[in-house]
């Protein structure tokens, strides 16, 4: 759940950061389903009002859609074009979370989908700043590179190696966010980029700042 209020005041863009999921959000008056993101989104807020989000795991729509999820890639979709029919009204957000909940436990499949095996996959990669090429997580993985591909364009509806990237850079971040100033060559070494310029291109391009910027204007936060 997230709430504003700006009343009297001036409108603000909250900048999203893309995740390799999908996620539905309500807000007062609207649902719509949202395919993974390749670059920053932003959203306006203002006036009064509210939003809540339902974030899947990766992979975990694909039961749901029932197609390849990269044919929603930076797609929205309407509510009713994959559950039917509209949500309830939902002025109020409490019976809504109740409404919801009950809604995507029904669509459950019964039997595990395959979906699930990549799921697990990715959570694992996100959990290892070691993995930093496909061919090491398809190697890790036991499964063949162009298998790992099909896989997560299906499932995921990302290429592995932008899934990898982005985790990386999401550490890249991390450690600017936390701890000392990093040293950004040795940094982008460790993290799999040919040299520091090719991480702060892409990190200029995802998170939408170069990293220098960002990290002067983190606030420091302790690590642990």
């Amino acid at each position: 759940m997230a709430s504003w209020d700006l009343a009297g005041r001036a409108p603000y863009v909250q900048r999203v950061l893309p995740h390799p999921v999908v996620n539905v959000v309500f807000t007062e008056g609207r649902a719509g389903v949202y395919g993974p993101a390749t670059g920053v989104t932003q959203r306006r807020l203002e006036g009064v009002g509210w939003a809540l989000g339902v974030m899947f795991r990766p992979a975990g729509f694909r039961p749901l859609l029932g197609r390849p999820l990269n044919s929603i890639v930076d797609g929205a979709l309407p509510w009713s074009e994959i559950f039917g029919g509209g949500p309830p009204d939902h002025s109020d957000p409490e019976p809504l979370i109740a409404w919801v909940d009950g809604l995507l436990a029904a669509r459950l499949p019964q039997a595990r989908h395959p979906a699930e095996d990549t799921a697990d996959i990715v959570e694992r990669l996100a959990d290892d700043p070691a993995v930093v090429s496909v061919s090491a997580l398809a190697e890790r993985e036991g499964v063949g590179v162009r298998l790992l591909q099909r896989r997560f364009a299906d499932h995921v509806g990302l290429a592995p190696k932008t899934v990898i990237r982005r985790y990386r850079l999401y550490e890249a971040a991390e450690r600017a966010r936390t701890g000392e100033r990093p040293d950004w060559g040795r940094l982008a070494a460790e993290l799999g980029y040919s040299d520091q310029s090719h991480l702060t291109r892409e990190f200029t391009s995802v998170i939408g700042v170069p990293p220098g910027r960002y990290a002067a204007r983190s606030p420091r936060t302790p690590a642990g």
